[in-house]
């Protein structure tokens, strides 16, 4: 029988590698350079919007009916195949995510005082006009109202029905322009729509179910898979396009009008005339997989698009030419800028709202995390200011609607 010796420094080498192999990352952190703590949590079942709210605020899930879909207008998204723009799918799933939670030190506290009426529907955006008024869009079945204006008393003072606006299979983004104007947008029907605040509408960008490529050579203003818009400081109006590349399958499609199959920003005037859009495409400085957050920055016009799944802000000027690339550690579901013009991001499943600096360093946290709870988002999403820097937020899987009041608001 053969025997080994180690020496002494071939012992240290293997006791480190051993110990190395049993090192695992961190869950906590403290408080550093500006940063408040963070934490790990978990996640919580997202019921699709099943829910009922009481007055309180207090969320119940209700059971899915057999065959009933998921989420209350909702799609089936399709999985990426066949193209070079294709991301792996594998690994954990959102349901299994430990997700970072920053410690609360802003003194927010947490109302429910907006009451919407009976039935299910996640509420994915909440927006707020120069009068006060509170504009809510939500996930209702067909033949509800999905857009709701409130008065700055929380009284429900007009509701805009299908008959106006025809049904969003997903409603999505909104948004409330320099007139008063709202805008909201379908994703699985691929319009964006303007609509006075009487509840006229006033303009459809892209072509009622059509989804497709914009190609104004060709005179063919489609859009595809919308999520969000805003506006930049002189009316121009940007639409967010792509939960991500390749879904639904375009780049193999034989559908001359819509093969492109890439996330995308479409730029246009004030008054819907084009003037340029540039692609995500994933890879590389400018690049984005997703563009589910969207806003213009107050102080340049700068217009900061949210690359949601790849857990980064991407940048670029107003003329589409890419600034630089803000890398973070929570999903980017949307992005606001205060009453102040400070970023902020909504973190999405993640459940809270962040306040940033322009360097993308985590100053403030709003939220407590994924939940049904006083406070808990199971996906916090697009939302707005006020001048006191109060929040107002909906939940796009929980038909309830957030007031997040700052200290002294």
């Amino acid at each position: 029988m053969i025997r080994y010796a180690l020496t002494g420094a071939m012992a240290l080498a293997l006791v480190a590698t051993a110990a190395l192999s049993q090192t695992v990352p961190p869950t906590s952190g403290p408080a550093e350079n500006g940063s408040p703590a963070w934490f790990l949590q978990g996640s919580f079942p997202d019921p699709g919007g099943r829910t009922s709210v009481d007055a309180k605020g207090v969320v119940t899930v209700l059971p899915r009916p057999e065959g009933a879909p998921f989420a209350a207008g909702a799609r089936t998204a399709v999985t990426c195949s066949h193209s070079t723009v294709c991301q792996n799918r594998k690994g954990p799933q959102r349901g299994e995510m430990q997700r970072v939670q920053w410690k609360q030190e802003m003194g927010y506290t947490f109302e429910y005082p907006v009451q919407l009426p009976p039935g299910i529907g996640g509420v994915p955006a909440v927006s707020r006009d120069s009068k006060g008024n509170i504009w809510v869009f939500q996930r209702k079945p067909v033949g509800n109202p999905q857009l709701l204006k409130y008065d700055a008393n929380w009284k429900l003072i007009l509701s805009v029905g299908d008959d106006v606006i025809d049904h969003h299979d997903k409603a999505h983004g909104m948004a409330v322009d320099a007139d008063d104007n709202v805008w909201v947008i379908d994703t699985a029907n691929a319009t964006a729509k303007k609509v006075s605040p009487q509840g006229k509408l006033l303009q459809t960008i892209g072509s009622w179910g059509k989804p497709g490529d914009w190609d104004e050579a060709r005179g063919q203003r489609l859009l595809w898979e919308p999520v969000m818009l805003a506006f930049g400081r002189n009316g121009d109006i940007y639409i967010a396009q792509g939960h991500g590349n390749e879904s639904p399958n375009t780049t193999d499609s034989d559908d001359p009008t819509n093969n492109i199959g890439a996330a995308r920003i479409l730029h246009l005037d004030k008054n819907g005339k084009y003037i340029n859009q540039w692609f995500g495409h994933n890879v590389g400085p400018g690049k984005f997989q997703n563009a589910h957050g969207l806003a213009v920055d107050p102080k340049n016009g700068d217009v900061w698009v949210g690359d949601r799944e790849d857990y980064r802000i991407v940048i670029f000027n107003s003329k589409g030419q890419f600034l630089r690339t803000i890398q973070t550690r929570n999903l980017v579901c949307a992005i606001q800028f205060d009453a102040q013009g400070e970023p902020w991001m909504a973190s999405g499943q993640d459940g809270q709202f962040l306040k940033m600096t322009r360097d993308g360093k985590v100053v403030g946290a709003v939220g407590n995390g994924m939940g049904i709870g006083k406070g808990q988002f199971i996906e916090a999403s697009y939302w707005v200011f006020d001048q006191k820097n109060n929040l107002y937020a909906g939940d796009t899987s929980v038909g309830r609607v957030t007031f997040m009041r700052a200290p002294g608001g």
